[in-house]
């Protein structure tokens, strides 16, 4: 695969698809006559998309249609898994920042219109550029760990709202990393912390109570260490009541993510077995989630050119400059694709 792609012939048509959460900003052309239709805006739903359908069929030549979407977070999914089961192998995906380089290219950089994006992209498909739609294999792993990403910011800050909690419950018990032993949420004895917290409303239990709430093994010296902590704190607020009421629902709320986390990376275990980045479970230090999240952006791998390709959508490789008889290497930049850079 060389750096020039093949560029289609005239005859081809072309569809533009600039997504939008309403309407789709639609441009069909051919490098024939332009302009088949003038453009126009469909509705997401289905009506959109079979007034679309009509068209194509009605305009397309022998060769078949080309799709050039632009691939906008989740607006374009919709439509583009439909297109693709209806004309396979016609859709050509864009990235957004693809789109604004044709766009500079063609001398509206800093005029960004939806008719001005589907020129973009008609532009580069014209060329032969754009990624195929991947696999459906490929599609739900990239969807499976598009959501884990979600789930762990939540779970990130639902645990960080419960230290703050327990930190006004009772002042000075779960000390942060630095000040001492500090509590972990996510461990049996920080479980059985807070759940005791909730239910006494910050004032600190007995011996029993604390180990008849851990939901594991517990050490009588771990045990005895953070009753004896709890004792030399500050009383609790007045409102301990309701601040405790508060705290069983935010505990609630953070074992529902961890289980969702959980059963999201079974799934992606699954998923992961039955594509090509199952391989990348065989490096050392590499298990699940870290090579689906690599494979979920990086497959197929026959998408870029060369290894060095690859490194720069990792971040990895080095950068270059080369002009004339100069020819030199740059440090690790960090910069790729968002979802793919190591850092």
């Amino acid at each position: 695969m060389g750096l020039l792609q093949k560029a289609l012939p005239a005859s081809t048509l072309v569809v533009a698809i600039d997504p939008g959460k309403v309407s789709n900003r639609i441009w069909l052309s051919t490098g024939e006559v332009g302009e088949v239709v003038p453009p126009l805006s469909l509705p997401v739903l289905r009506p959109g998309l079979e007034q679309l359908h009509r068209l194509v069929v009605d305009h397309a030549g022998s060769a078949g249609p080309v799709f050039a979407i632009e691939a906008t977070g989740g607006l374009h999914q919709a439509w583009m898994r439909e297109l693709n089961q209806r004309f396979p192998g016609s859709v050509r995906l864009f990235a957004p920042s693809e789109t604004t380089a044709a766009r500079a290219q063609l001398g509206s950089r800093r005029f960004k219109t939806d008719d001005r994006d589907c020129a973009a992209l008609t532009y580069l498909a014209r060329q032969g550029q754009g990624r195929r739609v991947p696999d459906q294999v490929q599609d739900a792993l990239t969807a499976a760990v598009r959501h884990r990403r979600g789930l762990i910011a939540e779970h990130k800050v639902a645990q960080q709202r419960l230290h703050d909690q327990l930190h006004a419950l009772c002042p000075g018990l779960a000390a942060p990393d630095g000040h001492g032993r500090a509590l972990k949420v996510d461990s049996v004895i920080g479980q059985a912390v807070l759940d005791c917290a909730a239910a006494f409303a910050g004032r600190p239990p007995a011996l029993r109570s604390l180990r008849a709430r851990a939901h594991g093994r517990v050490l009588l010296s771990e045990a005895e260490f953070w009753i004896d902590r709890w004792r030399a704190c500050l009383s609790p607020p007045t409102d301990a009541a309701a601040r405790a009421t508060r705290l069983g629902r935010s505990m609630a709320r953070w074992r529902a993510l961890t289980a969702d986390i959980a059963a999201v990376d079974g799934e992606i275990a699954t998923l992961l077995a039955g594509s090509d980045g199952q391989v990348l479970t065989t490096l050392p230090g590499v298990a699940t989630s870290r090579a689906a999240a690599f494979a979920a952006f990086s497959l197929p791998i026959a998408r870029f050119p060369t290894a060095e390709h690859l490194y720069s959508a990792t971040g990895l490789a080095p950068g270059g400059y080369q002009s004339a008889t100069i020819n030199r290497r740059t440090p690790i930049s960090r910069q790729g694709c968002p979802n793919t850079v190591t850092r």
